[in-house]
Formats: C-alpha cells, sequence, structure tokens
C-alpha cells in the first residue's frame, strides 16, 4: 500500500539545538511505520531568530523597530515575492501588446489579488506595496511601447484617472495586491481550541 507524501509541518521547542534535533529523531521514528520519511532536503533545525520559510512564509523572531521588544514575524518570503513579480513579467511584455489595456488591467488584478489574499494574514502591507510599485512600471512601460508616438505627459492624460498615477482604462483601474486588506490574527495562547481541550464537565439537574 502506497502512502501520499508527508504534508508540512514545524515543531517548535523551548530549549537547546540538541533537543530539536532528538525530536527529530523520535517523529521520524512515529512516521516509518507508515511508511513515510522525514525528507533529508527539506528537513532542518534552526534557531527562531534565523528563521526559516514555510509554506510560501518567512517565520522569523525579530526586534520591532523602534523598541527593545521581540516578536515574531511571519512575512511573504523571498521566492513567494520572485514568484508573483515573475508571473507579472509573464504577463505585461511585449508578446502581449496586442491585448487591450483593461483586458489586460483586469487578468492582472485577478492574479495579483488572487496572490495578496493568500497572505494577506502575514506582515504584508509593504510587500504588497512593492509588489505593485514594480507592476505599475511594468505596466507604464507597456503602454509606452505599445503607443509608442505619445509622450509620457499624454499616456498620463489618457491611461492615468485624472489627477492620479493611478492607471485606467474603460472603468478599470490597476488596483493590484494593495486591493487586499491585510488582516492579522490576534495571539489567543492556549484558547484556540484542540482535538485535546478538555471540556467541561456536564452538570446534572436533578428534579
Amino acid at each position: 500500500m502506497k502512502f501520499p507524501p508527508a504534508t508540512h509541518l514545524v515543531l517548535m521547542v523551548s530549549g537547546e539545538r540538541r533537543q530539536a534535533e532528538a525530536l527529530r529523531e523520535e517523529v521520524a521514528g512515529v512516521l516509518a511505520p507508515l511508511g513515510l520519511r522525514l525528507s533529508p532536503e527539506k528537513t532542518r533545525v534552526v534557531h527562531i531568530d534565523e528563521g526559516f520559510d514555510f509554506l510560501g512564509f518567512t517565520i522569523r523572531r525579530q526586534r520591532k523597530r523602534g523598541t527593545q521588544k521581540y516578536f515574531i514575524y511571519t512575512k511573504p518570503s523571498k521566492k513567494a515575492i520572485q514568484s508573483i513579480k515573475d508571473k507579472v513579467r509573464g504577463k505585461v511584455n511585449r508578446s502581449t501588446l496586442h491585448l487591450d489595456l483593461d483586458k489586460l488591467l483586469t487578468s492582472l488584478n485577478r492574479m495579483m489579488r488572487g496572490w495578496a489574499n493568500y497572505f494577506r494574514y502575514g506582515v504584508s502591507k509593504q510587500v504588497f506595496h512593492a509588489v505593485d510599485q514594480q507592476a505599475w512600471h511594468r505596466l507604464a512601460k507597456w503602454i509606452h511601447h505599445k503607443h509608442s508616438r505619445l509622450s509620457w505627459s499624454e499616456l498620463r492624460r489618457r491611461f492615468c484617472r485624472p489627477g492620479t498615477w493611478t492607471i485606467a482604462h474603460n472603468g478599470v483601474e490597476f488596483t493590484g495586491a494593495s486591493s487586499v486588506k491585510v488582516t492579522r490574527y490576534r495571539y489567543r495562547g492556549s484558547t484556540i481550541p484542540t482535538p485535546w481541550t478538555p471540556r467541561p464537565a456536564a452538570a446534572a439537574i436533578g428534579g
């Protein structure tokens, strides 16, 4: 009987490196009878201050700017950021100059909004802005190549919302990743229910 590959998992240890390594071996022993094993290439023992990537996020403890307090920050990883930039590059280039701008904006907004929805629970606001900036510059160059006889001032007048630098055409605006609101999880500690959370004993009511 074949088993599917094991899912990704993170084990946190409040202790020393040797204790984390011992736990890794213990987990490997639990998985072995199930026909599963830890991937040597993907299994690492790291300190939380060093950080690690997990499911597209980089998780790391850092000092909060302007304070001496340290917090765990969860941000889109460099690989995830590069992935969306590559996808933008794949849509906004000379090979797509035949498209109408509004159609390109619709497709681009949908793709970037989908990416941002996944990462909206992390510390992602600045990342969303940076990704949008890169996409905006590619769009501006795309428009300039498509309408090479127009000056930059004419391009802005024709393809930006009046009084702004927001690229728009036929009622469709470039909204990018920043159109998705970042929603941070509130720390709830041990109040998060789990299958092992004891339930209160039922009270017997006599008549």
